[in-house]
């Protein structure tokens, strides 16, 4: 069931199936929840799934020029608190990660344990920060352009014509998000700070989704902050790139399904 609510003046748009424990999915750059959809129909058999819209994705709205992860982090807890959602099982892909990660920092008592997918603790190094700058100028100069040559290098060479209906509809998403919601999102990823104690010294189960043909997230820096945690969970990936929940849906949605079992288990609670 697709929801909004009304905060500081624009809309939020989330989606909620099923019943019970809750598990919350983020999107990541450039997605909305509607990525979600296979995962969350098979995952809302047992538990109360929700999924936003990030700030200028989807059809949530755009409030800053920069949408921080911090001002992210706190539209999901807008959400749960109006869903009277008082703790949850969170997930985030890529950007939606870097939320993940600002939540647990700002909302840990909500949390009953998190998970990283294609996603890290670190924060920009002045390369990427250059990066994201250029990347800025290049959305404000041709969307379009920029679009139609990132999203397919974010899959393994390998799926990329076995998924080509998928990466259309990606690139399809994508393009019709303005301007001012992509800018917002790099700006607010180019100054997020390193956040590996929050990996390193979390009280709840941490999920790390990672994939070996990543090339944005590398297998190896995946698997050391991975090793950081005390209580953790490692899923590799043989056959995606950096969209494992469309490379490889039917083992991520195990993997989530393992991990909902895990941390909700008498020992972790």
């Amino acid at each position: 069931m697709e929801k909004h609510i009304i905060y500081r003046g624009e809309n939020i748009y989330y989606t909620v199936e099923g019943q019970g424990e809750v598990l919350v999915l983020l999107h990541g750059f450039m997605e909305d929840s509607g990525m979600w959809k296979e995962h969350s129909s098979a995952l809302s058999k047992e538990y109360q799934v929700i999924s936003v819209d990030l700030p200028g994705h989807g059809k949530t709205g755009i409030w800053q020029n920069s949408h921080s992860m911090e001002w992210m982090a706190e539209i999901v807890s807008t959400v749960l608190d109006a869903e009277k959602a008082i703790t949850c099982v969170m997930i985030g892909h890529s950007m939606g990660g870097y939320v993940t990660l600002t939540f647990a920092e700002k909302y840990k008592e909500k949390l009953k344990g998190f998970g990283l997918f294609h996603s890290h603790s670190l924060a920009d190094t002045e390369e990427a920060k250059t990066n994201r700058d250029r990347t800025i100028q290049l959305v404000r100069q041709n969307k379009t352009t920029f679009i139609n040559k990132f999203i397919p290098d974010l899959f393994a060479q390998r799926n990329r014509e076995r998924l080509k209906d998928k990466i259309e509809n990606q690139i399809k998403q994508a393009n019709e998000m303005r301007v001012e919601g992509i800018t917002g999102a790099l700006e607010g990823m180019k100054n997020r700070p390193m956040r590996l104690d929050i990996v390193a010294f979390s009280a709840v189960p941490v999920l790390f989704i990672l994939g070996k043909q990543d090339s944005r997230i590398p297998l190896d820096k995946g698997m050391a902050q991975a090793s950081t945690a005390r209580n953790s969970q490692m899923v590799i990936l043989g056959d995606s790139g950096h969209m494992g929940w469309a490379e490889e849906p039917e083992k991520t949605i195990a993997a989530l399904q393992g991990f909902m079992k895990f941390c909700l288990a008498p020992i972790n609670r």
